[in-house]
Parts: structure tokens; C-alpha cells; sequence
């Protein structure tokens, strides 16, 4: 009996218009999620058929399959993977922390919004309704310290690195989170909390000034697994010798000369670092919700000390699980700015494509250090390229081909390839967002294409046009969840290959003068000659690739960069 293959039309690929990428960014998960696919062979145990039916399934039906797929996500308080339950079945609320916009963000908070975007989109397409909160510390000692040496308005300062904070995560494909919220608008709402907290006794006062009593709370350091004894002083502010603990921090700051301040109870003043996101989280999520997030580095104080600060307020706050993504390390060493190896988003993607950037802080898992070299990048940059070209391609393919045409068919070697992936990848993203093992996953189909598409066996398959058009639909789709969809895959492709003549220092006119240097010696049979122009451009990452057509040229990891690592001790 022939198995039955149950996945959604057209299967032809979806041609986007030219977009902002942010845009594209959206939109194209927005695609994704209505037209969700789930390729699954009801039988294929005795199937005598080499081809399997492709039927049409009502959308609804498949949301409800895809909402029974189980999530585990390690929690940081319990210190192990837990199954994801909302607290309200449907929705999620989440929150993560957000940047101190004084600076132009750096590969570290890539890897922090990149992580939680994964955990945004996967959820939405394992149809929760997600409010997803993410805030601006836009008052902090850091960003007046930069406005005063630039002579800038903090506030403005700070709201203008917001935006270029905005832009990168367009850059990267980044969602936009539900709600923004920014320490200046919400005055009221911090003011509120502390004095909550104040009539709770969980707080004292010191001319002006508003520190948490810390002994007042004994589950202090349950998410670190410090001991109050061991808590230091003067994590990222001055130490005060007026406080009665030295693990106790500051809910309100007395005003200084030359600050910005808001009017308190307490006097002129702003409010101290950590308790603007117990009091922005409350105000959009309540205090109780589901997922509050940030990089591992945020585990102690800020989110210890925002525990306490919001159960102080609110006996009944509670935040399910606490999730961390691992450090960035730059050739093996923790990047910072006093040792010379910090990068910004900006610097990166000056000479690789925003998505090769983005390739490769999902290419290891989001709790382990991830290393950035020039040699993990590169490789993530060249993935990428192999990828779109491949689905550019199936693309191209397709345009030459009429859909009314194409059989409700595919052949099982397809289906069972399709399903396989598709397994892979739900249960990898599943089991805490291991995006490694999915982007793996991604290497059977795209063989299978590229086989379709370019190989004699290939070329003369029953129902190839069929099998091209089902796989690159089940790639892209997988991408969508991964956030890598380009507006346009020619457009991506010839991005990746400006990039790499930028990192070469080449043009692409010095490129095809070299291809006619190597033709023209050819010719003349001197084929020493030949390779040298080959191997040189190879050693700076431009593979040239000969064909009846003629020889063209494709970006590829450099091969100065192989031969030092073969020579490295």
C-alpha cells in the first residue's frame, strides 16, 4: 500500500518582494508559521511504491500536533533541564534583559538576543501566544559617564544608541520583542516597587539614598548557589561603607551634581541598577511569569538581587525558569576591551554577511562558551553560502517550470529524507534549543538537492522537480525557525561574495582579469602558471569553479587559513 506523505501546497518556493531585512526578517517568519510543515510518512514498513501521495492537511489540525511537542529548557535555579509548562496554557510571557545603551553593541550581546530570538521564534511556532519584553537601561553610571565626555545629554546619548542597538538586531534578524520598555518612561512604576519594598522592611534609607537589606531575605543566592558570606562589594558600583551589609545594593541613588534625577519620596535622585527590571518585568508580565533570560554573567547580582527585590515587593512573585546563554571568548581568551580582542556587532559584519554572524553563534549550543575566530567565522560564512546557493538554485529551477504541472508525488527516498530531517530538527530545538545538532541535520537534504540539481543519476529522477521543490520548502522552513531566511537568496549570495573580495582586498574585476590570466595560459598549456593563479586566490578565500560554461568564482574558506592550521603546533 503506498504511504502517504502529509504536508501543505504550493510546494513551490515563496517568492518575497524586496524588503528592509528587517522586514524580511519578520515576514518571513510570519510565512512560516501559516504555513507550517510536517512531513510524515503514515506508512512506509512493506511499501511496494517508489512514490508516496501528498495530500493537503487543515491548518488547524496541524497547530494542534505541533503545540503536543514537548519543550525542555535548563533551568538556572533548579540546575537541570525541566519540561516547559506555561503558566497560563497557550501563552508565555518572557523576559530578558536588555542592553546600557552607551555604545555600539558587541558580539557578546549578539550571542544573548540571538539565543532568545531561537527561543522566540520556536515558541511562536510551537504556537504560544509570546509576550516577549525585552528593556533599555537607558539611566546608568555608564552612559553619563560617556555623555559627560562627549558633551552629550545622557538621555539623548543613550537614545541614540538604542537605535543603532535596533539596527544591528535588524541586521541579525533579530524579532522584535513584544514590548521595549526604557528605565526614563517608567519613574512611577521603580518608585512604586521601592517604596513596597520599604514598607515590607526589606529596606532602609541613608540621606536620600535606598539600599536593600539583603539579610532580610534568606533565599538570597538560591539562583548563584553563593553564600551571602561570600557576596562581594562593589559589583559594578562604588562600595558604601554606610550600608549595614556589604551585599546590600542601591534601589534609589540621591541625586548628583551635574546628573540627570527624577523627584522620589526620598528626594531628587535616579534608581540603581537593578531594580528597573523587577519593576518593568511586573509592569508588562505581572510578577509572576515564565521565562526571564540574559547572559550568564547577569546570574550574580543582577538577576540574584532581582529576585529578591521583587519578592520583597510581592510576596507572590515568581518567575518559573531562568535561562543563561554561555561567554563569548575571542581565540580562546574572555573577551574585553583592556586585553584588545572586543568587536562589536559592527566590526564583524563589516566584512561577513550579518547572517554568517548569526550562523555561527547558533552553530554551538547556547549555554556552552562559544570561541569566535577567524576560523569559525570563516567556516560559518562558506556554510552559509552552500546553503543559499543550493536553495537559489531549486529557485531558479522552478521558475523554468510550470506548478500546475508538478504531481501530487514525491518519491519515498524524498519523503523519508524530508521526515527525517524534520525529526531531527524538532527534537534537537526541543531538547533546550540544541541549534548544533539542527543545523547538522540540514546536510541529508541539501545533498539530496544538490544531487537533484547537478548530478547525470539526479538529473534523469522520476518526479525530480517534485522532490527539489518539497526539500527546499522543508529547508527553508527549518530556516525560518532559525531566523537565517534571507530577503532574497540572490541577494544574500551576492552579498557573501562582496564581503569576501573585501576580505581578499581584491575587486571583482581583478577577479575575472585573473580567470582571463588563467584561461589564456591554459590555452598555451602552461599549466604551472595556471595553477599558481589558482592556488593564490584560494589562499585568500575565492575558489574559482570550472565548468562547459566557463570558469566562475565562489567565495570558500581560505586556504592561507587551512595551511595554518595544519602547521600550527
Amino acid at each position: 500500500m503506498a504511504a502517504l506523505l502529509k504536508c501543505y501546497k504550493p510546494l513551490l518556493p515563496f517568492q518575497r518582494p524586496k524588503m528592509h531585512i528587517a522586514a524580511a526578517a519578520v515576514n518571513s517568519f510570519r510565512y512560516y508559521s501559516r504555513s507550517r510543515l510536517r512531513a510524515r510518512c503514515l506508512s512506509t514498513i512493506g511499501n511496494s511504491k517508489s512514490t508516496v501521495d501528498i495530500k493537503v492537511v487543515n491548518t488547524e489540525v496541524t497547530e494542534t500536533v505541533l503545540r503536543k511537542q514537548q519543550l525542555w529548557l535548563h533551568n538556572t535555579m533548579s540546575k537541570q533541564k525541566e519540561l516547559f509548562i506555561p503558566k497560563v496554557p497557550g501563552k508565555v510571557g518572557m523576559y530578558v534583559c536588555g542592553v546600557t545603551a552607551y555604545d555600539l553593541s558587541h558580539i557578546g550581546h549578539a550571542r544573548v538576543y540571538v539565543s532568545f530570538d531561537v527561543l522566540y521564534r520556536y515558541l511562536n511556532y510551537l504556537g504560544y501566544e509570546v509576550k516577549y519584553v525585552r528593556n533599555f537601561t537607558d539611566v546608568d553610571d555608564k552612559i553619563i559617564a560617556r555623555a559627560n565626555e562627549l558633551g552629550e545629554d545622557p538621555i539623548i546619548l543613550s537614545r541614540r544608541f538604542c537605535e543603532e542597538f535596533h539596527q544591528d538586531m535588524a541586521y541579525l534578524h533579530c524579532l522584535p520583542p513584544s514590548v521595549e520598555p526604557r528605565v526614563s518612561d517608567h519613574m512611577p512604576q521603580i518608585i512604586n516597587m521601592i517604596q513596597q519594598i520599604l514598607d515590607n522592611g526589606c529596606a532602609y534609607r541613608i540621606n536620600g539614598d535606598v539600599y536593600f537589606s539583603v539579610d532580610k531575605f534568606p533565599e538570597y543566592g538560591t539562583l548563584s548557589g553563593r553564600k551571602l558570606e561570600d557576596n562581594r562589594a562593589g559589583e559594578r558600583v562604588a562600595v558604601d561603607t554606610r550600608k549595614k551589609h556589604p551585599a546590600d545594593f542601591a534601589l534609589w541613588k540621591t541625586a548628583k551634581a551635574g546628573e540627570p534625577f527624577w523627584e522620589s519620596p526620598w528626594g531628587p535622585g535616579r534608581p540603581g541598577w537593578h531594580i528597573e527590571c523587577s519593576a518593568m518585568s511586573a509592569a508588562y508580565l505581572g510578577y509572576t511569569f515564565d521565562i526571564h533570560g540574559g547572559g550568564m554573567d547577569l546570574v550574580f547580582p543582577h538577576h540574584e538581587n532581582e529576585i529578591a527585590q521583587s519578592c520583597a515587593a510581592c510576596r507572590e512573585s515568581n518567575i518559573t525558569y531562568w535561562i543563561h546563554n554561555g561567554f563569548v571568548n575571542i581565540d580562546s581568551q574572555k573577551m574585553s576591551k583592556s586585553l584588545g580582542n572586543f568587536f562589536t556587532i559592527r566590526q564583524v559584519i563589516d566584512f561577513y554577511h550579518p547572517l554568517a554572524l548569526r550562523l555561527f553563534l547558533i552553530g554551538t549550543h547556547y549555554r556552552s562558551p562559544i570561541n569566535y575566530t577567524i576560523v569559525q567565522i570563516e567556516s560559518a560564512s562558506d556554510r552559509l553560502f552552500y546553503i543559499y546557493q543550493a536553495l537559489y538554485d531549486c529557485q531558479i529551477l522552478s521558475t523554468q517550470h510550470d506548478e500546475a504541472s508538478l504531481k501530487d508525488s514525491i518519491p519515498a527516498e524524498t519523503a523519508n529524507c524530508i521526515n527525517k530531517f524534520q525529526d531531527e530538527v524538532l527534537s534537537s530545538i526541543s531538547d533546550d534549543l540544541h541549534t548544533p545538532v539542527a543545523l547538522a541535520a540540514m546536510s541529508d537534504p541539501l545533498k539530496l538537492i544538490n544531487d537533484l540539481l547537478h548530478t547525470r543519476k539526479g538529473k534523469k529522477q522520476a518526479l525530480r522537480m517534485e522532490s527539489i521543490a518539497a526539500l527546499e520548502n522543508a529547508i527553508r522552513n527549518v530556516l525560518a525557525i532559525l531566523g537565517l531566511v534571507p530577503a532574497s537568496y540572490a541577494e544574500a549570495l551576492n552579498e557573501l561574495r562582496e564581503k569576501a573580495l573585501k576580505r581578499a582586498k581584491l575587486t571583482d574585476d581583478q577577479v575575472h582579469q585573473k580567470i582571463v590570466e588563467r584561461d589564456t595560459a591554459r590555452k598555451n598549456k602552461d599549466y604551472d602558471r595556471s595553477d599558481v593563479i589558482r592556488k593564490d586566490l584560494a589562499a585568500v578565500g575565492i575558489a574559482l569553479m570550472d565548468s562547459p560554461e566557463g570558469t566562475t568564482w565562489r567565495p570558500a574558506f581560505p586556504l592561507a587559513l587551512e595551511e595554518e592550521q595544519v602547521t600550527a603546533p
